[in-house]
């Protein structure tokens, strides 16, 4: 269960009816691979909400707080200021491979292409997982694509099937936010591939919850690691105000126990879903929203990224694999702690 049907209550705006990306329009599909004793890898695929994106670039930005990480695609997105894939995520050694089915998915999609910027972002899963063996292969990606749906899994699925958050179990999470902006309702929300953090570090709705999880089993690593952000809104920006909604992200980061130590990637790619640019084209009249009016934006991006990282941990399973255990969050051990300090509500 995600966090609110916990009684946890994590910041102040009201959530979307999915409570995940998906309050976008964005489908998400997992392909996991769990093979032998040590491959415990996948590929995560995002869907914008357009027909085909390359030929309906949507508006987006990227953020690298810490780059000890291989995203592919943000150099373009930065000069350009639009996507033009689907978004990828999957381990570290696999960006390469995957980035090479986006890029046949966009051949087949459009028969004039001749230039495509694949985006894909990675975390690293080899404590899990096999690195070496390159187990990704590029059928995993289209599966992944043909399984894509609003009513998507989260925790120990996809590219999140060997990562490691806070030395529990970590792996993709999501949440959303509704916010009123002069009278209009606007979503924002995050999607996270969550591979970082030490146990003493973990902080749950303010609460220094890792401090009291320091004897369960399975700590004890150095808690080096990564996290790949993805935030979706339908409020008119700019890529210059997108880039800005991008570093809200890392405010949630920081909330869970996030300190972008040395040797952890930690990036965002922050795309809306409105406005569109057609291929071939340049936009000329675009409509966004003054930047005055973008705090409650700013808060609503920190608090889905915030939750978004808590919901990996909450609905990730232990997995035992690569000569290593990764065991679940203690759930409720968990909210005994969090009901000690009244930071559970109960119906």
């Amino acid at each position: 269960m995600k966090a609110p049907e916990l009684g946890i209550r994590i910041g102040l705006h009201e959530h979307g009816k999915r409570n995940s990306i998906a309050d976008l329009r964005v489908r998400v599909g997992h392909s996991t691979l769990i093979e032998g004793e040590n491959t415990r890898t996948g590929v995560t695929v995002l869907l914008p909400p357009v027909k085909n994106p390359y030929r309906e670039k949507l508006f987006a930005s990227t953020f690298v707080m810490n780059g000890f990480s291989k995203p592919i695609g943000f150099v373009q997105v930065d000069e350009l200021g639009y996507i033009e894939t689907p978004i990828a995520l999957t381990n570290t050694l696999s960006v390469y491979t995957v980035a090479n089915a986006v890029v046949k998915h966009m051949i087949e999609l459009n028969s004039d292409l001749r230039s495509v910027s694949p985006v894909v972002m990675e975390c690293n899963d080899s404590y899990l997982n096999n690195i070496r063996k390159m187990a990704v292969r590029e059928e995993h990606y289209f599966e992944a694509v043909k399984g894509a749906k609003l009513g998507f899994e989260e925790g120990s699925v996809g590219a999140g099937t060997g990562m490691s958050a806070f030395e529990f179990k970590g792996g993709i999470g999501s949440s959303s936010r509704v916010v009123e902006i002069s009278g209009e309702k606007y979503k924002v929300a995050s999607l996270v591939l969550a591979n970082f953090g030490r146990r003493e570090d973990l902080t749950i709705a303010g609460v220094p919850v890792g401090l009291y999880l320091m004897d369960y089993p399975g700590g004890g690593t150095s808690g080096k690691g990564s996290i790949s952000m993805v935030v979706a809104t339908d409020a008119p920006l700019t890529a210059r105000q997108l880039k800005r909604l991008a570093k809200r992200a890392i405010v949630g980061l920081a909330r869970t126990g996030g300190y972008a130590y040395h040797g952890s990637g930690d990036v965002v790619l922050a795309f809306s879903t409105v406005q569109t640019v057609p291929v071939g084209t340049e936009p000329e009249m675009v409509s966004f929203l003054p930047d005055n009016a973008l705090s409650k934006l700013f808060r609503g991006a920190a608090e889905a990224t915030e939750e978004a990282i808590i919901n990996a941990l909450l609905q990730a399973e232990t997995v035992e694999g690569n000569g290593h255990v990764r065991y679940a969050l203690p759930v409720e051990k968990v909210i005994e702690i969090l009901e000690e300090h009244g930071m559970v509500e109960r119906a």
